[in-house]
This record gives structure tokens, C-alpha cells and sequence, in this order.
């Protein structure tokens, strides 16, 4: 409710709505601008690129949960323990770049199915869904990337 000022019969606003608003304001700043600041004009190549990038491993995590987590959860392998996805394992058995682990995850490798769109000979790929090409270079690359973070949970 407004008050009216007694010398110029303008109407104001309570101190106690003035003090409530600049508590809201104050607790939305902050975030609005960590928020926004990756995406201002003055911070455009390198705040885009993280957050795309953010956006990118993010995606990789979904796509490795959904498909390679029964064999592989936590960088682990339930099937063959030395083929974990732990940078070691990946350099000993010449699988430590990310083309390399696109590569396998598309075609298969052993006992590892692959699950590319095109993958062959049928026995060696998945029975489950294929993942496209994009799909498969994102999980790739968030493979890779938890491999050198020593698999910290995502």
C-alpha cells in the first residue's frame, strides 16, 4: 500500500517494500550475472566456447549413461578388466586419443560392440540402438576427458 508524503501529496513506497525489494535484487544479481557473463558481447570467444563446450561434455555424460555405463560405470570395465577407460589402461592398450576411442566406439573392438550407424561385420556391433556420428564424437570426447580427470563422477 502506498503512502502519501505529507509536504508533497505524492504517493511512496514503504520502507519495508524498499528493503524487501533490494534483498531480492541483491540475492539475484550475482547469479544473473555469472549467468550472463559468459554471453556478453565483452567475454564473446572465450565464455561461448565454455559454455559450449560445458554443454558438449554434458551431452557426452547423458549419451555414456545411456549406453556404455552397464559395462563401463566409473571408468570401470565389468567385462574385461584390463580394457578400462582409466588413461592407463587407454595408453597401454593404444586407445589413449580421442580419435582412437571414437574409432573403437563406432566399429567395436574385442569383446566391445560398436555402436556406429555403419558398423561392421553385424557380430561385432550392438544389438541395441546405433548412435549417430555427432553422438559418437561427443561420447568420445567425454571419455576422454574423464580419463584425464582420473574419472571423477560426473
Amino acid at each position: 500500500m502506498k503512502e502519501m508524503h505529507l509536504l508533497s501529496g505524492k504517493r511512496r513506497t514503504p520502507v519495508c517494500q524498499i528493503r524487501t525489494q533490494v534483498k531480492i535484487l541483491k540475492a539475484l544479481v550475482p547469479p544473473l550475472i555469472a549467468l550472463l557473463l559468459p554471453l556478453s558481447p565483452l567475454n564473446k570467444t572465450s565464455g561461448c566456447l565454455v559454455l559450449a563446450e560445458t554443454i558438449e561434455i554434458e551431452r557426452g555424460g547423458a549419451l555414456f549413461n545411456q549406453s556404455c555405463i552397464g559395462c563401463h560405470d566409473g571408468g570401470g570395465n565389468i567385462i574385461q578388466p584390463g580394457a578400462t577407460l582409466f588413461s592407463s589402461d587407454l595408453e597401454r592398450n593404444g586407445a589413449d586419443a580421442e580419435e582412437e576411442i571414437y574409432r573403437i566406439t563406432y566399429d567395436g573392438k574385442g569383446r566391445m560392440p560398436g555402436f556406429g550407424e555403419n558398423c561392421k561385420p553385424r557380430g561385432q556391433c550392438t544389438f541395441g540402438p546405433r548412435l549417430q556420428e555427432e553422438e559418437i564424437r561427443l561420447l568420445a570426447k567425454f571419455v576422454k576427458i574423464q580419463a584425464d580427470r582420473g574419472w571423477p563422477n560426473p
